[in-house]
């Protein structure tokens, strides 16, 4: 660290922020505030020092305190700019690696407080608290990636995303059971993603966030990556690795809440700065969290600047914006009384849809070649459809309705199966409403819900035939792909943040023929274009028999519109096989099996096809032809048309 300067003192003649600046940030549309606010290192009258700025408009004083002047109150003293709000000063002499908070004395109430700087690029891990000078140098080596990332990114390519936590996806055991660091996940995670066919990983979040448990969802530095596992420089290798590897990036972002930890954003500078004042719209019930006030300017101005800040400084590849049902209603989770209604009396909460609205115009605008993604629970129309129809603007949207009917289905005795035949047909009455991700998260294998393979039923080999049943049903479905690491090698138990997967589990065959399912169909879904090409339009989907709920059997067909490639697709949910089931195909000629789950390499029985069959002309579900399968048990089988 640099030395404490002798002299300390405050020059406030330096500044970062413009007329301009100042102006936009007050209205709400500076949207690159990270360039102005928080810690710059810059050069003034040939003098080395820091810029520091922070936005505390109710502030009757604002210094610096850090390392540099034993943090020592009122030694380095800011000053107000104009009206704005904010309080600027440069300190020469200090430099990168100097740790510092800003002490605010409030206008009312004697409120006095040391507060994390909210545009801090690196803080001190917790449960410290002190963020730290930084800079975000760094020689990036991806210029391949990002000049193509547009094709990679798109909604006709195959996306299939491997969601993960990154301090227990691997761990060292012989060094304290501790996490890996970004480094060592670059050695790693490129090859291994690469590997399985994943063609984007999603990251739980990386922003700075007070209690490890959280999983990363309550944000205290909505700039900073945290700190647990190393830099913000050693975090941008990590990306810059999977970029080489043709691997695109998307975080989790959660600008729908934020803790109430004194140290962060809440009460800010004695007034609620960020969040609704009131508890009935600033208050989360069931998080304990504060909301943010999506109708004040600068608010909007932070949140939009740290969506940005990511997508710029990290060259991230798209943004999973968490909890957006709660953010849309204001009486998410609240009982009668408990919220306030809209000025036209409903629950809708207007500030909070302009906001999202403006969130995806500015990053679609600035960054056409990414995606933004909702996590969004109810019914809310066009989440996924352009703002100038009345959307809300974002590039896909996970289908949570499949993913709940799917588990249900499936966690039913194979007998009584044919019941619940609705919960596998009902996803195309709303399929091509939205641009859907298909999303097997880490919210299903948490809090007693047991893992993917647990929540299969039967005997051992059942559940293991049914987990591939599950993937292979899933990829043949229209959308595209998410899913939580471990569930890619039937990982057993639940998962748990503070321990590393049970990656033991991959010397057992059953294990390892499930890691082969996964990755022979996340490359089938990449090398077929009637896989992905049409994942989100009506187009490239039709049923042959969705009927079949005495057999438990599905059958649709996947296309892409640009040739005549066709795969058809057919499950059989019962463990009873099926000879000389006979189905309508489109057309003739041979029908060559692709993929079939209850191959003895995925560790299936080994019934099948004998590579492939031969439509014959008996009409049959309105087509002109049809084959006759042999379908094994508990199996999905994938077959491609030749049309030569």
């Amino acid at each position: 660290m640099t030395k404490m300067p002798g002299n300390p003192k405050t020059d406030n003649h330096v500044t970062l922020l413009s007329m301009d600046d100042v102006y936009l940030f007050n209205e709400g549309t500076h949207f690159h505030l990270y360039d102005k606010l928080g810690a710059h290192l810059i050069q003034h009258g040939g003098t080395a020092g820091v810029h520091f700025a922070l936005w505390a408009p109710n502030a009757q004083e604002v210094s610096v305190i850090g390392t540099f002047n034993d943090w020592k109150k009122g030694r380095h003293v800011l000053t107000p700019v104009r009206e704005s709000g904010v309080w600027e000063g440069f300190v020469p002499d200090i430099g990168k690696g100097m740790l510092y908070k800003f002490h605010i004395v409030s206008r009312t109430g004697g409120y006095e407080v040391d507060k994390t700087d909210p545009f801090a690029i690196f803080n001190e891990t917790p449960p410290k608290t002190a963020s730290i000078v930084w800079d975000l140098d760094y020689e990036w080596r991806d210029s391949q990636w990002m000049a193509n990332r547009r094709k990679h990114n798109a909604l006709n390519a195959p996306i299939s995303i491997y969601e993960m936590h990154l301090g227990s996806w691997k761990r060292v055991p012989e060094d304290g059971n501790r996490s890996l660091t970004y480094r060592e996940l670059a050695t790693t995670l490129p090859e291994y993603v690469k590997s399985m066919g994943f063609t984007h990983v999603q990251f739980l979040p990386i922003m700075d966030h007070p209690f490890f448990g959280s999983w990363g969802y309550q944000v205290t530095g909505y700039f900073a990556p945290t700190g647990n596992y190393g830099t913000p420089q050693e975090f941008m290798y990590l990306i810059d690795e999977l970029h080489r590897y043709g691997i695109g990036v998307i975080l989790d972002w959660v600008p729908s809440h934020f803790p109430t930890d004194g140290h962060g954003l809440s009460f800010f500078d004695g007034t609620h700065l960020y969040e609704h004042e009131d508890p009935r719209q600033g208050f989360h019930p069931d998080w304990n969290t504060c909301i943010f006030n999506y109708g004040r300017n600068e608010v909007r101005s932070f949140l939009i600047s740290s969506a940005l800040f990511w997508l710029e400084k990290y060259h991230v590849d798209g943004l999973r914006v968490d909890a957006v049902a709660s953010m849309l209603y204001l009486d998410y989770s609240r009982k009668e009384g408990q919220w306030i209604a809209n000025r036209y009396g409903g629950r809708e909460n207007l500030d909070a849809i302009e906001f999202l609205r403006r969130l995806n115009e500015e990053i679609y605008r600035a960054y056409p070649d990414v995606q933004t993604v909702a996590e969004e629970s109810t019914a809310w129309p066009m989440v996924s459809r352009p703002t100038y129809v009345g959307g809300l603007g974002f590039g896909l949207k996970w289908d949570m309705g499949w993913m709940h009917d799917t588990l249900e289905y499936f966690k039913q005795d194979t007998l009584f199966r044919k019941y619940h035949h609705n919960k596998l047909t009902f996803r195309t009455m709303y399929a091509f409403f939205e641009n859907f991700v298909l999303p097997l998260s880490h919210d299903e294998v948490v809090y007693g819900k047991a893992s993917l393979l647990g929540r299969m039923p039967g005997n051992e080999w059942q559940q293991f035939a049914n987990l591939r049943l599950l993937f292979g049903y899933m990829f043949g479905q229209p959308a595209k792909k998410l899913l939580f690491m471990g569930g890619e090698f039937g990982q057993r138990r639940e998962w748990g943040h503070d321990t590393a997967l049970d990656w033991e589990l991959t010397q057992y065959d059953q294990h390892r023929n499930i890691q082969r399912w996964v990755a022979d169909l996340n490359h089938l879904y990449q090398r077929e274009s009637a896989l992905h090409a049409r994942d989100l339009n009506s187009g490239g989907f039709e049923w042959i028999d969705c009927n079949d709920a005495e057999s438990s059997v599905i059958s649709f067909i996947r296309k892409d519109g640009s040739s005549d490639d066709l795969i058809l697709i057919v499950c059989n949910f019962t463990p009873i096989p099926r000879r000389n089931y006979r189905l309508g195909v489109p057309c003739g000629g041979s029908w060559r099996e692709l993929l079939n789950s209850d191959a003895t390499q995925y560790g299936g029985s080994g019934w099948g096809n004998f590579g492939g069959v031969t439509a014959v002309p008996i009409p049959l579900h309105g087509r002109t032809h049809s084959v006759t399968l042999a379908l094994p048990p508990l199996s999905s089988l994938f077959f491609k048309h030749d049309s030569r």
